[in-house]
């Protein structure tokens, strides 16, 4: 018989990661609370969006093992509702935002309902598919504005009270909002539910043959992620006060994709790392134009030839060799 063996450090590594964990946290805050007074508040405001983004992305990518070239879909949708929800129909920004994460989740259950059903490189095309197919219908639907977008998107005032025109108020509203998403993420994560979905990614077949209904875990997992991803979108049309094609298009999609992988698939801090190198390295080389996407083409084979587990995951990967 094969005994079983008890690795008796596995406890200590597992109070030593939840300790490192929570003093990353601290330190995320503190900076994020510092920043508005070392560079632009708007910067940091878009650049929050899109690590909740990213953060939704690596919710199912990360912890569920399942690729997704359509999350633009969410995103950007979401944008375009939120946007039109504040400008055309009066919405206060709250009820704005939670119009277009509401339309997300919807489009999240549609898609996710059809997509699960296929694994692989199949399961990452029906998602390009069903995301190219919204993008069309942003281009023809008259309320989206074509090409021109939804422009000049009011901030409004929250519940009626707080002005958010200015920036920091503003800056506060978002941080509250990414600080939410992100915890969200983490108790997913570090719950029996989110258990079963890194069960899921290690080995589908004996997850089912545990008695797991993989295909409802899944979905729900892609559901989560999309409704992340549509809080985000929504409260970047609402900071930047435009929804436009950009943010449906697959390229969008692309971007995320880089986010997590050069902060770390599967780690929790990573996926706000890369948000944050990717948009500055944007905003720094801007005069370069189209350049950018090469020099972003760049990064992402540098990332897979050498740092394939992100700046995070060799960051903690370091510490474990050291400890």
């Amino acid at each position: 018989m094969m005994e079983h063996v008890v690795d008796p450090l596995a406890g200590q590594r597992s109070v030593w990661r939840e300790q490192s964990e929570t003093i990353g946290f601290i330190v995320m805050v503190v900076a994020l609370a510092v920043s508005p007074f070392l560079t632009y508040p708007l910067f940091l405001m878009q650049a929050l969006c899109f690590a909740l983004f990213a953060c939704a992305f690596n919710l199912l990518i990360g912890y569920v093992g399942l690729l997704s070239f359509g999350h633009a879909l969410y995103f950007g949708w979401a944008s375009y509702i939120a946007a039109h929800a504040a400008k055309v129909w009066g919405l206060s920004p709250e009820l704005a935002i939670l119009t277009g994460t509401l339309v997300a989740t919807v489009c999240g259950v549609i898609a996710g309902s059809l997509a699960i059903r296929r694994q692989g490189i199949y399961f990452a095309m029906i998602t390009l598919a069903l995301a190219q197919m919204m993008y069309f219908v942003a281009v023809r639907a008259k309320f989206t504005g074509g090409e021109d977008g939804i422009q000049a998107v009011p901030r409004g005032h929250l519940f009626g009270l707080i002005d958010l025109r200015d920036e920091g108020t503003m800056y506060v509203l978002v941080l509250v909002i990414f600080l939410a998403g992100f915890l969200l993420i983490y108790r997913i994560i570090h719950s029996p539910f989110g258990e079963v979905l890194k069960a899921i990614r290690e080995n589908e077949t004996r997850a089912i043959s545990l008695g797991y209904k993989t295909d409802r875990y899944k979905l729900m997992a892609f559901v989560l992620s999309a409704m992340l991803a549509g809080v985000a979108g929504s409260t970047k049309a609402i900071v930047v006060g435009i929804a436009s094609l950009t943010d449906v298009n697959w390229p969008m999609s692309g971007e995320v994709v880089l986010m997590a992988l050069v902060g770390g698939l599967g780690t929790i801090f990573g996926p706000v790392v890369g948000s944050f190198v990717i948009l500055t390295l944007q905003y720094k080389l801007a005069f370069l134009g189209e350049w950018v996407l090469v020099i972003q083409g760049v990064i992402f084979v540098i990332c897979v030839l050498l740092f394939r587990r992100g700046l995070i995951g060799e960051l903690a990967n370091w510490l474990k060799i050291k400890l």
